[in-house]
């Protein structure tokens, strides 16, 4: 998963990454079936994975109910949530990224490690994909959302339509994880005393539970 550093560009790379660049030491699959096993990188400076630290503290507070359930990739970049969900026990992972060459990457890296059957990368608009949610069966859902951080601020509607929307839409038992940072208000969104939310500069994290 990556995120934007400048403000006018959003998080999906605007340049072509090189794709046959190594892969860069620190990204790697940090838990389950395929841990330490390393992930392709473009090193798009305008973008950035998520921390090693934080992603093993979301995992943490997921659990072992992300087994079996379907995991949604929002703002997928490196694709390295969706990836590391099935590692840890997820049936399937669908993740979607705008930039082509970047989906590229996330492909050749699920095919890397031989979970390219259980993987859908959907190339587009995150926004678009979900005003045109497709049918993804009844497992419950664990849908990460981190996109880039101005975005909770320049495109606060199209972020809570996003959220609002696919909680209203997720079977019962889905998991929702949203990162943002202290710019954004939890509880703009549903139910906002259901969510277990942490601090962990700059990030702020947000675990949601659809009974």
């Amino acid at each position: 998963m990556a995120r934007q550093n400048r403000k006018s560009k959003p998080r999906d790379a605007r340049r072509a990454p090189n794709r046959d660049s190594e892969p860069v030491v620190g990204l790697r699959i940090i838990g389950g079936k395929y841990r330490g096993r390393r992930l392709r990188y473009s090193g798009d400076v305008r973008t950035r994975p998520m921390k090693d630290r934080l992603r093993e503290a979301v995992f943490n507070l997921v659990g072992p109910s992300i087994a079996g359930k379907h995991a949604v990739d929002l703002f997928a970049g490196t694709g390295a949530l969706g990836l590391e969900a099935v590692s840890r026990g997820a049936a399937r992972a669908t993740l979607i990224e705008q930039h082509h060459p970047t989906a590229a990457i996330i492909r050749q890296n699920a095919a890397d490690l031989g979970i390219d059957g259980q993987t859908e990368v959907a190339v587009g608009n995150t926004f678009i994909w979900f005003r045109r949610l497709p049918d993804m069966g009844p497992s419950p859902w664990a849908v990460f959302c981190s996109p880039p951080y101005d975005f909770y601020v320049e495109r606060t509607a199209e972020m809570l339509e996003l959220v609002n929307g696919l909680i209203a839409a997720a079977p019962a038992g889905s998991v929702f994880v949203v990162e943002s940072d202290q710019r954004f208000d939890f509880g703009l969104l549903p139910n906002p005393s259901a969510w277990d939310v942490r601090s962990y500069p700059p990030a702020v994290v947000g675990i949601f539970r659809k009974d």
